[in-house]
């Protein structure tokens, strides 16, 4: 079997305290050589004289721990990484090199402005960009991530029908394919979150709709729509809904977060969207997935624009770039929604990626995600994988559901942790709710033909063990079976979580 990743490392490291050796110590300070030079004599009664109970071990020990833990890793330099709504695409190592550059790096922000031009003009550009691939007129580049995006647009919806004098409206319609972070920002925001039900082809029910918005005419204080949305459809009636909305006095919000499927191919603007954030470290390839950083822009329609947060950088008449801070905002601006000025170092490795595609390559790369989304429904499906909605065509991501497995044993979880020992990382599960035992795969635009014909066939080969010999389908219910650490009981450490190491 040809694996993606070699399972010759994947074996059980243990911790640095149980490789503790009594008495061995990878450094030493004789203070008969040194004297009063001696790092010892310098500490005086801070020295300590009894042990704290660190591990004791060599260099060489500590150095091998670290290093072979390092290759257990599973990132995008690895292999495919196909989960779904998270966009990992290849995050190009030129970038890094730009982020680290003299000017760019170490500095602070609150240095005086003509020392950090240089960044103000980065994030100045990078506004610009993000204005003109989207068609908003107005940006704000603070937030910390994608739902901290979510709540800043939210929050400058809220603002703004606090000073039409509006303070009843608190109704937020949200489909129940959505994000997770959608309704949760939207009750974070003191709104009612109202769901809608989606149609036989995925999206949203506009009847079901249009009932809403008639039961609650004059509280509906907008809408979150994701788009694509998380079934990887296009919603092909959102701007009907988004007028409908206006109409009824609201604001519509536009989850940002599939914007890999549209950049270069339309413009929000278009679709009468009022706020959406942008998730910089997934559209614009900067690396995430391990806990952080990312950068959540958001851009706004003419009728949010005065509520923009601040700080924003402005362009002045003689070239030089102003930071213009709370002081200088409109009144109707929310002010601060982050410390200083956001996640610089993400804006950098964005603006790199934008700068090096240009226009046609933003646009190819985006069609090319879709392709590639296509591509493996379709071979997917060839291979006996049940797809919810038929061979309807996806945007950047596929769904598939567990029909295929019905009559056996076998779960789509079965089917994820095969895939480890098949040397790829899973796609997201049982997400989104609507799809029965759902594999939510996004391969983005990074992946070459042989990438997803090695992936689809992992899984097709997977699905077609479920209806084999009683043998074979044990075996994938005690999967993986070659990684360090199996099947975890995970209802138990949430239930009883151990945050640390104690010795037996």
């Amino acid at each position: 079997m040809s694996l993606a990743v070699s399972r010759g490392l994947n074996v059980a490291v243990p911790l640095l305290f149980e490789s503790t050796l009594p008495q061995l110590c990878g450094t030493r300070c004789e203070p008969h050589r040194f004297g009063e030079c001696c790092v010892n004599g310098r500490l005086g009664g801070l020295q300590r004289t009894e042990s704290i109970g660190l591990p004791e071990l060599s260099e060489p020990q500590v150095m091998r721990h670290y290093v072979t833990l390092s290759s257990k890793n599973y990132s995008i330099d690895t292999g495919i990484y196909p989960l779904g709504s998270c966009t990992m695409k290849y995050n190009p190592r030129v970038n890094e090199k730009v982020a680290r550059l003299d000017g760019l790096a170490n500095i602070h922000p609150n240095q005086p402005e003509g020392t950090v031009q240089g960044i103000l003009q980065v994030m100045y550009e990078l506004g610009e960009a993000l204005k003109t691939i989207t068609g908003m007129p107005e940006i704000t580049l603070a937030p910390a991530a994608g739902s901290h995006g979510e709540l800043t647009g939210l929050m400058a919806m809220k603002t703004a029908m606090m000073h039409r004098g509006e303070h009843g409206r608190n109704i937020i319609i949200v489909p129940e394919s959505a994000h997770g972070t959608n309704p949760a920002s939207a009750v974070m925001c003191g709104f009612k979150v109202v769901s809608v039900q989606a149609n036989k082809e995925g999206t949203v029910d506009m009847d079901a709709f249009k009932a809403i918005l008639e039961k609650y005419e004059g509280k509906v204080a907008g809408m979150m729509l994701t788009n694509p949305n998380t079934l990887g459809i296009f919603e092909s009636e959102i701007k009907n809904m988004a007028d409908l909305i206006h109409e009824q006095g609201g604001y519509f919000y536009m989850d940002g977060a599939n914007l890999n499927a549209l950049m270069g191919n339309a413009l929000v603007h278009d679709f009468g969207v009022d706020a959406m954030h942008i998730n910089l470290h997934k559209t614009f390839s900067t690396p995430h997935g391990g806990g952080g950083p990312g950068a959540g822009p958001v851009v706004f329609s003419e009728l949010l624009a005065p509520y923009c947060p601040m700080p924003k950088v402005v362009k002045n008449p003689d070239g030089t770039y102003h930071l213009m801070e709370e002081d200088e905002a409109p009144e109707t601006s929310l002010g601060r929604v982050k410390g200083f000025a956001g996640q610089v170092g993400i804006m950098i490795r964005a603006l790199a990626y934008i700068m090096a595609l240009g226009g046609e390559g933003i646009t190819q790369s985006s069609r090319d995600a879709i392709l590639n989304a296509n591509y493996l429904q379709h071979q997917l499906m060839e291979g006996g994988v049940s797809a919810p909605f038929g061979d309807t065509n996806c945007l950047h991501e596929c769904v598939m559901s567990d029909h295929h497995l019905k009559g056996t044993s076998v779960t789509t979880m079965d089917i994820a942790k095969g895939l480890l020992d098949e040397g790829h990382h899973p796609p997201t599960v049982y997400f989104p709710l609507v799809v029965s035992g759902a594999m939510l795969i996004e391969p983005t635009e990074s992946e070459p033909i042989t990438s997803l014909d090695g992936f689809a066939k992992s899984v097709v080969g997977l699905a077609q063990k479920a209806h084999a010999a009683e043998a074979d389908v044990a075996e994938m219910h005690a999967t993986p079976m070659h990684t360090p650490v199996r099947r975890c009981d995970e209802a138990g450490a949430a239930r009883k979580p151990i945050l640390k190491w104690k010795p037996e």
